[in-house]
C-alpha cells in the first residue's frame, strides 16, 4: 500500500451518546447507557483513513476548552493530525439518543465549527494531495463559503477532491442546488440513498446516480441493509451488505466513506473498495458510539 497525504475538513464535535434502558421518565431519572467520545462525521472519515494507513490532516473549528482538547487528543491517539482553530466559543457537542434497534435522534448545537477561516485551512495544501470536504461544512451558511472555496483551491492546485452529503435534513432546508453549485469542484461524492433522491430531485436510485455521475464523475450510495451502488467511467456496480448485529448506526456511513476512499486513493479496483466499505459498515452498526 501507498500512503497518501489525506486533508479532511469537517466539524469538531463531541458526542452524547444515549440509550435509555427504558421508557423515559420525563420528570425523573431514567437509567441509561451512555458513552462521551469525539464525534463530527470527518473526524470519524478521517479516523478511517489513518487506519488504512493514509497520513490524515484533519482542520475544523472549535471551542477553547475541555471539550477541544478531548477531540484533540482521540484524533492523535488514533493517528491522525489535528490542526484546530481555536476561538473564545463552546466547541460543538451532539447528543444523540439511541432506541433499541440501533436508529438514532441527534440534537446538534454546532459551537464554533462556522467560524473556521479560509486562510486557515489553505495552509495546510502544501502537504496535501487530496482534499475532501464533509457536507457539514457545505450545509452551514456559516462555513459554506470556506468549504467551496477550499475545494475549488484544491483543483487549481491539482490537487484530487470528494464531499459527502452528510444529513439529508438541512439538505432539504438548504436547497439541492446550492449544495450542488457549492461543490462543483468535488470529483467524487459520497451520500446515503435518501441523500442521493433528494439531492437529484428523484425518486428512482438510477436516476440519481446518472444525475450525480454526470456533475461529480465517480458516485458512492450506501443503502443500508442493501448494501452500496457505485457509478464510475461509465459503470454501474452494486455490492451487498455484511451481515452484522446492529447496536447503534452512528458513524456507520462515515465508517463506509472512509474505507471506500482510503482504497480508492491507494489504488484498489471500485468493487473491492466498495466490499472495504461494507466491511468497515458492518463493523460500525455493532459498535455503540462513533468508530474509532
Amino acid at each position: 500500500m501507498s500512503a497518501r497525504r489525506i486533508l479532511v475538513l469537517g466539524d469538531v464535535m463531541v458526542d452524547v451518546v444515549v440509550r435509555p434502558l427504558g421508557p423515559i421518565a420525563s420528570t425523573s431519572d431514567t437509567p441509561s447507557k451512555v458513552r462521551v467520545a469525539r464525534g463530527g462525521s470527518g473526524a470519524t472519515l478521517a479516523v478511517i483513513l489513518a487506519g488504512a494507513g493514509h497520513e490524515v490532516t484533519f482542520v475544523g473549528a472549535c471551542g477553547d476548552d475541555l471539550a477541544a482538547d478531548l477531540v484533540e487528543r482521540s484524533l492523535e491517539g488514533a493517528g491522525v493530525t489535528p490542526r484546530l482553530q481555536r476561538h473564545d466559543v463552546s466547541t460543538g457537542v451532539v447528543v444523540a439518543l439511541v432506541s433499541e434497534d440501533g436508529e438514532r435522534a441527534m440534537l446538534t448545537d454546532r459551537g464554533g465549527n462556522g467560524l473556521l477561516e479560509r486562510e486557515f485551512v489553505v495552509d495546510e495544501f502544501e502537504s496535501a494531495e487530496h482534499v475532501h470536504v464533509s457536507g457539514y461544512v457545505i450545509l452551514d451558511d456559516a462555513s459554506r463559503t470556506v468549504g467551496a472555496t477550499a475545494l475549488a483551491e484544491a483543483r487549481a492546485r491539482g490537487l484530487s477532491t470528494s464531499v459527502d452529503v452528510c444529513s439529508v435534513a438541512p439538505l432539504r432546508a438548504l436547497g439541492p442546488q446550492r449544495f450542488l453549485d457549492a461543490t462543483i469542484d468535488a470529483q467524487v461524492i459520497f451520500a446515503n440513498e435518501e441523500e442521493a433522491l433528494a439531492l437529484s430531485g428523484t425518486d428512482e436510485l438510477d436516476a440519481a446516480m446518472d444525475f450525480l455521475a454526470d456533475r461529480y464523475g465517480e458516485v458512492f450510495v450506501t443503502r443500508g441493509r442493501d448494501g452500496a451502488w457505485s457509478h464510475v467511467e461509465g459503470q454501474r456496480h452494486v455490492v451487498s451488505a455484511r451481515e452484522a448485529v446492529v447496536r447503534d448506526t452512528i458513524g456507520a456511513g462515515d465508517a463506509s466513506t472512509g474505507a471506500y476512499l482510503g482504497a480508492r486513493l491507494d489504488g484498489a479496483s471500485v468493487v473491492t473498495a466498495m466490499q472495504a466499505a461494507m466491511d468497515a459498515g458492518a463493523r460500525a452498526v455493532s459498535e455503540f458510539g462513533a468508530p474509532g
